[in-house]
């Protein structure tokens, strides 16, 4: 995994405790690898809506293995804060892989900001993307944050179109686990469909999407407030292709001028 000085105050810390699996998480057995017993549906969207009101008011901050499918995992740090502030740094996750990114939301507003790295040691700087609490445009979005506050007031709407069903945890991944659908073919799906895994005091552990699979690596406290990790400036944000390559440098004709 690519080295990113683009974390948080708290990830030298989270670093530091996966530094021994180098940055991915070790995938500990579970005690019993047979799958947990079948619960009723009514039950399981009972236990998912439980836990998504915790993780609404968890402060946290956690480093996360992201694999894409695309190469090697890449570090994802989720932070919330103790007043509903939160900020999700994704290593590589704008300009086609190229740049570091970070999405924060406070009551100002949603911002995608820069990140510096250590190949790409720039001053952060913030746009405002969307409203408070509004979802981040696709041509901006980097997707993996929605993961972890976005669809929280979905699971616990009981009268939200989904198919939650309790299932065996996935590889490494601790806590409980739900598989989560839509029921509605007419509608688009109200969240990312696939299996979140949720530890009981309602903190993200696991996700397997579409577009890849999150898995914990280490957890800290959270912080009293998550702020703008730089300036908020005027401009367009980072979109998520690849900037196209630089135009080939002019060749000289090798005329000589006249005298």
């Amino acid at each position: 995994m690519r080295p990113r000085s683009m974390l948080l105050s708290a990830t030298a810390l989270l670093l530091s405790g996966a530094a021994a699996c180098s940055g991915a998480p070790e995938a500990t057995p579970s005690p019993s690898s047979s799958a947990p017993p079948s619960e009723a549906a009514g039950s399981a969207r009972d236990s998912l809506a439980a836990r998504a009101a915790l993780a609404m008011d968890k402060a946290y901050a956690a480093l996360y293995s992201f694999d894409d499918g695309k190469g090697q995992p890449r570090n994802v740090v989720a932070t919330v804060g103790k007043d509903g502030t939160w900020r999700v740094d994704v290593s590589g996750g704008a300009l086609g892989g190229t740049a570091d990114v970070t999405i924060v939301s406070t009551p100002a507003g949603v911002y995608q900001c820069t990140l510096g790295s250590q190949s790409n040691p720039i001053a952060a700087t913030c746009v405002k993307v969307a409203k408070p609490g509004k979802p981040v445009p696709d041509p901006y979005d980097p997707k993996v944050e929605r993961l972890f506050r976005q669809w929280l007031p979905v699971f616990t709407d009981r009268q939200a179109a989904l198919a939650v069903t309790q299932v065996q945890p996935l590889a490494g991944a601790k806590g409980s686990c739900f598989s989560i659908d839509s029921i509605s073919a007419s509608l688009a799906d109200p969240v990312d469909i696939g299996v979140y895994c949720y530890a009981d005091d309602g903190v993200l552990t696991a996700v397997r999407v579409g577009f890849g699979v999150l898995k914990m690596v280490s957890q800290v406290e959270g912080p009293a407030t998550v702020a703008l990790p730089g300036p908020e400036v005027a401009g367009p944000p980072m979109g998520m292709d690849a900037p196209p390559p630089a135009p080939d440098p002019v060749q000289p004709t090798g005329l000589v001028p006249s005298a």
